[in-house]
């Protein structure tokens, strides 16, 4: 080990001092609350044309929450995966209720899957109806992954580093984990640390003819079998993370971390062709939760169990799975569990890989 790596790994695990969010059922953490506490509801029921039953379902970012007279005029021409982020982030830095006098040392790292996929494909089909010298450059600019990032650090005035990670299973993990090196070199006082991806009309007929997409609506995450049900979801999640608990500080964030957990959340949202491997990969009588029938299957939906998890530590409540179909009688989270102090959320990915990340206050 390096002098430099030896002085890193002495450092305290970064604190989330914040949460932005919007997702199916809409804006704020306070509306995540609401969702937890209420259960599992419908998805939305879309008519399109290349689905074949009654109706495609969708956790949609609903219009209304990506409405903010606030920053208007400054994301007019932003496209619907930018205005996610700008509106998750804003609210983030909101929440955390820190004073930013030198914005220059706060840093962002934006994560995502597919990028503004739907804003890119605009832009190919212009190419093909007007050539390559007529389309717009403003459609170009946008659809870049990066394009995002670069909303959220001129609406929020961030003059810190600011770097897009995109990965298709671990983007929010490799972001976090990036996000704790910089803090630990004191490259950055905080980190704004987010996720977006959105359901366009290309990720929808994917959806359609690649995933098993639940007619009824609703997912079952503790099955864990091959061809899993799936509801197709997005939305944006952002963190304000630091060395140090500041402001409205929920919990200590760590990947990969081996410390034990009072409650497990998995991942489980639909998008592996085979979610077995989460069987292999819990710790056996550790009680175990998953929250993603309240946000809908896409690849950076992890994020939303870490908000879930952040608020469930900060609470002091267990906030139990909305779907509780339970063919493996796993040790499922109840009104009876305690409230924990240490929630592991587990990601599995493709080729056997795992990753956790681990939250504690």
């Amino acid at each position: 080990m390096s002098a430099q790596e030896s002085n890193i790994s002495q450092h305290s695990t970064p604190c989330i001092n914040g949460i932005g969010i919007v997702f199916g059922q809409g804006r704020g953490i306070a509306r995540l609350e609401r969702a937890l506490i209420r259960g599992w509801v419908p998805p939305e029921l879309l008519d399109l044309s290349f689905f074949r039953a009654t109706g495609f379902p969708i956790y949609q970012v609903p219009a209304e929450a990506l409405n903010d007279k606030t920053f208007s005029r400054k994301i007019r021409r932003a496209d619907r995966l930018s205005k996610m982020a700008v509106i998750a982030a804003a609210d983030a830095m909101a929440d955390s209720g820190i004073d930013l006098p030198d914005t220059a040392r706060v840093g962002i790292i934006f994560a995502t899957a597919f990028g503004p996929h739907a804003t890119t494909f605009k832009f190919l089909d212009d190419i093909i109806d007007y050539g390559d010298k007529s389309v717009s450059p403003t459609s170009f600019s946008h659809s870049v992954h990066n394009a995002a990032a670069s909303y959220v650090a001129s609406v929020l005035d961030i003059r810190g580093p600011n770097l897009t990670v995109t990965h298709f299973h671990f983007a929010f993990q490799e972001a976090v984990r990036l996000a704790g090196t910089w803090l630990n070199e004191e490259k950055c006082d905080h980190v704004l640390v987010g996720t977006a991806d959105e359901c366009g009309t290309a990720m929808e007929f994917i959806a359609s003819r690649k995933l098993h997409v639940a007619l009824d609506g609703k997912m079952y995450p503790f099955q864990l079998r091959r061809m899993p049900s799936s509801v197709p979801g997005e939305g944006s999640v952002f963190f304000v993370l630091s060395a140090e608990p500041a402001g409205n500080s929920y919990c200590a964030l760590e990947v990969d971390g081996s410390a034990p957990a009072d409650i497990q959340v998995i991942n489980a949202d639909g998008m592996l062709p085979d979610e077995s491997a989460y069987l292999n990969a819990l710790l056996p009588h550790v009680p175990v939760s998953a929250y993603t029938p309240l946000s809908g299957s896409f690849m950076t939906a992890s994020s939303f169990d870490c908000a879930a998890s952040a608020l469930m530590i900060r609470n002091r409540v267990t906030y139990p799975p909305p779907v509780t179909d339970n063919p493996h009688d796993l040790p499922l989270c109840g009104d009876s569990t305690p409230a924990p102090s240490r929630v592991a959320c587990v990601k599995c990915g493709c080729g056997g890989k795992v990753m956790v990340m681990n939250l504690s206050g």
